[in-house]
């Protein structure tokens, strides 16, 4: 009996934000500690059964930069590390957080001028690299996109434009 290799599907989500692509790409990287809802989405908060956050997400920007939250006792958890630093357009991170490097996946966003402002894509693959828990992983990133990127990212960027509008 062979056994046959079957892909499976990337993770894809896809935001418009009333902004440019410079602004948008800053917003994802230097910014991630505004918008990362550490709350629900943080090894702290896992290992805590959501009692603690994090103190702080850092986002390095360079290739070969980590992307890592720092407990408040200044534990780091690295959730993964910069493969491509293209600004405005484009970052390539692997992303494991809370795992094992070698379980690594691939998050890719492109930044893209839009009438509205930018559209930001987000694509999420490597899923193969999970082995049997691949397909049940990948569910729940699906999900967790959701969360984490259409409402939290994109959300939390419009209400800080209404901000800078206000002043």
């Amino acid at each position: 009996m062979t056994n046959k290799f079957v892909p499976i599907e990337p993770v894809v989500k896809s935001v418009t934000v009333a902004c440019t692509p410079q602004e948008a790409f800053r917003y994802f990287t230097a910014d991630i500690n505004i918008w990362w809802p550490v709350s629900t989405q943080s090894v702290v908060a896992y290992a805590s059964d959501f009692k603690e956050t994090p103190e702080a997400v850092i986002f390095e920007p360079r290739v070969g930069g980590r992307i890592f939250e720092r407990a408040r006792s200044g534990e780091e958890h690295v959730w993964g590390t910069v493969l491509t630093w293209g600004p405005p357009s484009e970052v390539v991170f692997s992303f494991h957080p809370g795992c094992d490097e070698k379980e690594a996946q691939t998050v890719e966003m492109t930044f893209f001028p839009a009438p509205e402002g930018a559209r930001v894509v987000l694509t999420h693959s490597g899923w193969e690299r999970l082995g049997a828990k691949a397909q049940k992983a990948r569910d729940g990133y699906n999900q967790g996109w959701n969360t984490v990127f259409v409402s939290a990212y994109a959300n939390t960027r419009a209400r800080n434009n209404k901000r800078e509008g206000e002043i």
